[in-house]
């Protein structure tokens, strides 16, 4: 039986089949989660991102998710989503949950077994912490059942607010 793992760590280790990046509507590396994986996935990464089309210049619209190989990564696939900007996006938790909806679609149609996810929207887009939690915590349950999902969490104190929600 699948399940969901938390873990205090760095999301670019992990050798699940896709690894989910808090990436941002144009896909070619950032600060945070997003520079962490373009870093360690070598320049392949950023090569498959410019392939995917963009559209006014958006290559992914928040609340929506798109797949690439993963690089250097022991992982198959990066999962790139874009989570909402809290208090600028509306209806965040709507867009929140979409974005893992979205990443855990494309990973069962690409024939994953299992998923790593960072806290996505948590670092620069301000999502509250405890409310990220339970957005993400309950889109994930929804498909525990297909996929081994594993959360990499940043730092102690994500990974206490990721536990107590798994916990309820």
């Amino acid at each position: 039986m699948a399940e969901i793992q938390l873990i205090q760590g760095d999301i670019t280790q992990s050798d699940c089949d896709a690894i989910v990046n808090a990436a941002n509507a144009i896909m070619l590396g950032g600060g945070g989660v997003d520079g962490a994986i373009h870093r360690a996935a070598g320049p392949k990464l950023l090569e498959e991102c410019r392939k995917v089309k963009a559209i006014d210049g958006i290559r992914c619209p928040a609340g929506e998710a798109r797949i690439t190989p993963a690089g250097d990564l022991k992982a198959k696939f990066v999962i790139h989503t874009v989570g909402p900007r809290f208090g600028i996006d509306s209806e965040p938790d709507q867009l929140l949950g979409s974005a893992y909806q979205r990443s855990l679609e494309l990973a069962l149609e690409y024939s994953c077994q299992s998923i790593a996810f960072p806290a996505i929207s948590c670092g620069a887009y301000g999502y509250p912490l405890d409310q990220a939690a339970k957005v993400s915590i309950r889109e994930c349950l929804k498909y525990s059942s297909k996929l081994d999902i594993c959360f990499y969490l940043f730092g102690a104190e994500l990974l206490e607010i990721w536990r107590q929600e798994l916990a309820r």
